[in-house]
């Protein structure tokens, strides 16, 4: 299937609402190729801190995968801020009070909601993950947690959820909060406690390199020699921690966190052109996609 071929790209978007209240409710979109009549295999996106699944690259990404005979689902995580409008920051509650924790809970509620049929074009038993950065640590401990995806993509995985300096966390002790700017719009969000402590708190089961050595799935990183946000080295450390010959680290030189790639999406960098091939013929192959 060529690019040309999805013009007629069908996508449906899904709501999953919590007991727990409002402020756990997954939104996100399933992008299907037109013109199949076959179940296809599909591809579980999760976008990173501060992210959220429209962002730059993620309905670019969509495009490409589904060109290559794939189904796409990417979602907002809960406590990702986005909320009934999925491109606006409205939920600074929901922010404030998320966790890696919660964040592994949305990605198995989406997981559970399309084993049981939710999506009936799907094959559910033939499943796979990309995450970017945070997505990418989470994308790796559930799947070591699930043990039954065909192959995981990571584009400038972290290796831990730990990011902040001992001073920050000194002061998000004392204060309840860390202050989050977004570089983009200029606000500043506030990320609650809550995350600090889950993982202190939860720092065995949120331990990623420990993930990876768990892991039997096949897995691609794609790390930016100059990634600003996560560096390069947190991409050799996971790298190591894979069994032999199950993990992949390939650099892009000159290459930045998120590959080049601003929001909105305006051009495909070459840098970013170069992780989307890779990535789809990556995947397509592990999954049987029919081209």
């Amino acid at each position: 299937m060529t690019r040309e071929g999805i013009l007629e790209l069908r996508e449906r978007e899904f709501v999953l609402e919590d007991p727990r209240g409002p402020l756990r409710t997954v939104r996100g979109r399933v992008s299907l190729p037109a013109g199949t009549g076959r179940r296809l295999p599909y591809v579980l996106v999760l976008h990173g801190f501060k992210g959220f699944m429209d962002w730059g690259f993620f309905p670019e990404l969509a495009r490409r995968l589904a060109a290559g005979g794939l189904a796409v689902v990417r979602f907002n995580f809960s406590g990702s801020g986005h909320g009934a409008r999925p491109l606006e920051f409205t939920e600074p509650r929901a922010f404030h009070e998320n966790t890696p924790s919660r964040e592994l809970e949305d990605v198995e509620r989406v997981r559970s909601w399309l084993a049981g049929g939710a999506v009936p074009e799907l094959d559910a038993r033939r499943g796979a993950l990309l995450g970017h950065s945070l997505g990418g640590a989470v994308a790796l401990i559930h799947a070591a947690r699930r043990a039954d995806y065909r192959a995981l993509v990571g584009w400038a995985s972290c290796a831990t959820f730990r990011r902040f300096a001992p001073e920050v966390e000194a002061l998000w002790r004392r204060q309840g909060f860390v202050e989050i700017p977004n570089l983009r719009t200029k606000e500043v969000h506030r990320l609650g406690l809550g995350w600090l402590e889950d993982v202190e708190r939860n720092a065995r089961a949120l331990d990623v390199p420990a993930a990876c050595l768990r892991l039997a799935t096949p897995t691609l990183l794609l790390h930016g020699s100059e990634d600003e946000a996560v560096p390069l080295r947190e991409g050799e450390s996971l790298l190591r921690a894979f069994a032999p010959g199950l993990a992949s680290l390939e650099v892009v030189p000159g290459a930045s966190h998120t590959f080049g790639a601003a929001h909105p999406l305006e051009r495909v960098p070459e840098a970013l052109e170069g992780v989307l091939r890779r990535s789809c013929a990556f995947l397509s192959n592990a999954l049987g996609a029919v081209c």
